[in-house]
């Protein structure tokens, strides 16, 4: 019976050979760095007045969702640690759903352009 329950829980045991505490409080600080920074751009410069909010600051705070979301999925959902074929399946209808997304935005206001004269 002893034997059941060892073999039990190490089926339950299942690690990353690379995914250590170490590495995940490095993942951690990242992510807290990258929260840390987007709050710095919002209430320190766009706040202040410092960096007038456009544009510019969208997209930084896009990109910086986008390095925050790959941490996670790659590290905490493990994505990182599968077979490549895995992550292609995954990551081309991804990318496929971003292209469609930002189609349909751009059609949208360019029929508004039109329709709402």
């Amino acid at each position: 019976m002893s034997t059941e329950n060892n073999t039990a829980e190490n089926n339950y045991e299942h690690h990353e050979p690379d995914m250590t505490k170490g590495r995940i409080w490095k993942v951690f600080f990242y992510l807290l760095g990258l929260t840390a920074l987007e709050f710095i751009i919002a209430l320190g410069f766009v706040e202040t007045g410092l960096i007038e909010k456009g544009i510019a600051v969208v997209a930084v705070y896009i990109i910086l969702t986008i390095l925050k979301a790959f941490y996670i999925v790659a590290y905490f959902m493990h994505l990182k640690f599968e077979t490549k074929v895995f992550q292609l399946i995954l990551g081309i209808p991804l990318f496929l759903l971003i292209y469609m997304i930002i189609l349909i935005l751009i059609e949208g206001d360019y029929i508004g352009l039109y329709l709402f004269k």
